[in-house]
């Protein structure tokens, strides 16, 4: 059992999957190496809890056996239809085998197919008999990239019939969207796309939702920074227009970081049983933790427009479980604590290391002394101009740090190591510290 952040039971964890409530349980799958702590052939790991907040695991759900799969389960969702779970993901072949490490491709060089499997009951999938290929790798460039067209998400339109988007990248190696729609969730016909340049070369994990009755778009845009460091973990969110008749959507000229703090990635969303929009993200480490497990979630967040600005909330079942006030953190639970304070400009925080101050309207943080020496990653980050008072709610984890501002209309959300979490100082702000019940 596990709960607050989820990590990986041992070895490798990356993307979200299959992030679905289903038969009054939450489902999420996770890309997942399960042979050491580090990235290689993806199968599908499976997680099950009652209230986002503890977490079950149940094992491998998707594992290589086809021969479109045969080099990986990569990213896709998943879908309810008539009581059945089907699960859309991309299928790796590669067309050149590092023959010193099979888990791994030379020259980018494979191919990709989406993939489909369903479930009578969200946990026994037979990976043998039941798989299919949905369309199969793209022959015409006008359309996408053979090679990176990839993380399928899926759902039901307006309409009744059902629409899919994908990630890919155009020849002149920018960032892309493809849509498909089907009657019968099994024949998928291309529709239309939608790009942006000088937004990464490539659009991995798109999202697309309503919330608060706007049309919200998710992504993940590969080297979208230009500082030249190539550890980049960025994700993008925009209002948008989108038309089911003809797959038409519009971008935007300006985009929203999901989280500032530049290490989550491939956010995947769902509704919860009350009918909210939530979201999960990876949060990418550098180095394993004692050499055991690298890779884990965010706390789910619930998605909020409010005056067209997107804002990510922490989940209320999340926030009742932090109730318990405690005087020191040495009374904290193994799940972490929480730090909720009122912030003036100037004034700062300390947690172990880990630095959050306010300079002028913008809330910054420092994470440099609990990073150890990984120099080609940043270490310094800070949001957009905040306006009128700030209050800051921090989740402090002994591998990540959560902070939200103003409920969520900010996050920024940074991984540490060696952090000396009973060490806590401040400046002139009193803070309210609480754990899990």
């Amino acid at each position: 059992m596990q709960s607050i952040h989820l990590k990986a039971p041992s070895n490798w964890i990356n993307d979200p999957n299959g992030f679905i409530y289903y038969k009054g349980k939450y489902h999420l799958f996770y890309q997942h190496f399960p042979y050491a702590p580090r990235w290689g052939t993806m199968h599908w790991g499976h997680a099950v809890s009652e209230d986002l907040v503890n977490w079950e695991h149940k094992g491998i759900a998707l594992f290589p056996s086809k021969y479109n799969d045969r080099n990986g389960c990569f990213s896709g969702s998943a879908i309810e239809s008539e009581g059945k779970m089907y699960i859309y993901y991309t299928g790796v072949r590669y067309l050149e085998q590092d023959p010193e490490d099979i888990h791994l491709c030379l020259n980018d060089k494979f191919v990709s197919s989406q993939m489909m499997i369903t479930s009578e009951d969200g946990e026994v999938f037979d990976n043998i008999k039941d798989k299919s290929t949905i369309i199969p790798p793209l022959e015409e460039p006008c359309i996408g990239c053979r090679t990176h067209t990839r993380d399928p998400k899926v759902w039901r339109g307006n309409d009744g019939r059902y629409y899919m988007v994908l990630g890919s990248r155009t020849p002149q190696n920018e960032g892309k969207l493809l849509f498909y729609r089907s009657d019968d969730m099994h024949s998928w016909e291309y529709v239309n796309s939608a790009s942006k340049p000088e937004l990464g070369w490539m659009w991995e994990c798109p999202d697309y939702f309503e919330a608060d009755g706007e049309k919200v778009l998710i992504f993940s845009p590969m080297s979208v920074l230009k500082d030249g460091k190539e550890y980049q973990n960025i994700s993008l969110c925009a209002l948008v227009d989108f038309n089911e008749s003809d797959c038409e959507m519009k971008l935007p000229e300006e985009y929203q970081q999901l989280d500032y703090g530049q290490d989550l990635y491939a956010p995947q969303s769902t509704t919860d049983s009350e009918g909210r929009r939530v979201i999960v993200e990876w949060a990418r480490m550098p180095e394993a933790v004692d050499g055991k497990w690298n890779g884990m979630f965010c706390i789910p967040r619930v998605v909020e427009v409010r005056n067209g600005h997107i804002c990510f909330k922490v989940h209320p079942n999340i926030e009742a479980k932090f109730t318990r006030e405690i005087s020191s953190v040495y009374e904290a639970s193994a799940d972490g604590y929480r730090i909720s304070v009122d912030i003036q400009d100037g004034e700062s925080l300390d947690i172990g290391g880990y630095r959050i101050w306010r300079d002028g309207s913008k809330i910054c943080t420092d994470r440099s002394k609990v990073f150890r020496n990984h120099n080609d990653i940043r270490t310094n980050f800070a949001t957009p101009e905040i306006e009128g008072d700030i209050h800051l709610d921090i989740y402090v984890d002994k591998n990540l740090i959560e902070v939200y501002i103003n409920d969520g209309e900010y996050v920024i959300s940074n991984v540490v190591y060696d952090l000396d979490n009973y060490l806590i100082s401040k400046t002139d702000s009193e803070l309210k510290i609480s754990t899990t019940v």
